[in-house]
């Protein structure tokens, strides 16, 4: 079995480590480490929803992500003192807000808004995987807050289930999980998948990048993933215990 630069099998995931609670102001976050690559998730609870929801008695969960300007070997500029936000960027929060509203019963937040901001600190491979990972926990953390504040009634269950999500790639024909940035630059086929912890897909983006994949490539790449969001799962499930790193 081939062993990669950091040690790994292909089939395994990177150190994975959680700091919950990092914000002492936020009213859920989660400091999350996939290797190298280090993202911070705060979610903000607040009242009220937008204006298009107002009135249908539900409420409504979005993200935003961003890159520090020295989260990559090289500086770069805010997008604010640009004036104009990325394409990648929107696309990265579009896709965070999807796959947390995948597991969220809106009617039960009332109308109440939940925004989960996404930084990266520093990045080495699968920031978006990260992102939606550590949102994840910091989203649960913000309703326990809501609840125990009574903003959301006490019985109230919001969360309808979990949600992770992994890189998968082939690499000289060879399936691996959670890439790293340097065999993210090598992969024939990149891909992230987005999983519930019920094992049920909620997004999968994948391409191949000058060689085409085949149907069992593919199989072969959701299973990795699905083995790696099942690792992620329980990380989330041992972080919101208080028994994780």
């Amino acid at each position: 079995m081939t062993v990669r630069a950091d040690g790994r099998t292909p089939d395994q995931v990177r150190k994975i480590t959680v700091e919950r609670g990092w914000s002492d102001h936020a009213e859920g976050s989660a400091l999350i480490s996939f290797g190298g690559t280090k993202v911070l998730c705060t979610a903000s609870f607040t009242a009220g929803v937008p204006r298009w929801k107002v009135g249908k008695g539900e409420g409504w969960v979005t993200a935003e992500y961003a890159m520090l300007p020295r989260a990559t070997h090289d500086r770069n500029d805010r997008e604010a003192v640009k004036g104009k936000i990325g394409g990648r960027t929107h696309e990265i929060s579009r896709l965070i807000g999807r796959s947390l509203r995948a597991i969220v019963d809106v009617r039960e937040l009332g109308e109440n808004t939940i925004v989960i901001d996404c930084d990266v600190l520093q990045a080495d491979g699968g920031t978006r995987t990260a992102a939606i990972t550590g949102a994840y926990i910091a989203l649960a953390d913000s309703i326990a807050w809501a609840r125990e504040n009574k903003l959301i009634p006490a019985k109230a269950q919001p969360l309808t289930d979990s949600v992770a999500a992994v890189s998968v790639g082939i690499i000289d024909g060879e399936p691996f999980l959670d890439l790293a940035y340097v065999e993210d630059v090598r992969a024939h086929t990149d891909m992230n998948v987005v999983v519930t912890g019920s094992g049920k897909f909620v997004e999968v983006q994948g391409t191949a990048e000058g060689v085409p994949f085949d149907r069992d490539e593919l199989n072969a790449l959701l299973d990795l993933a699905l083995k790696g969001t099942q690792e992620l799962t329980q990380i989330q499930k041992s972080a919101l215990a208080g028994t994780a790193n």
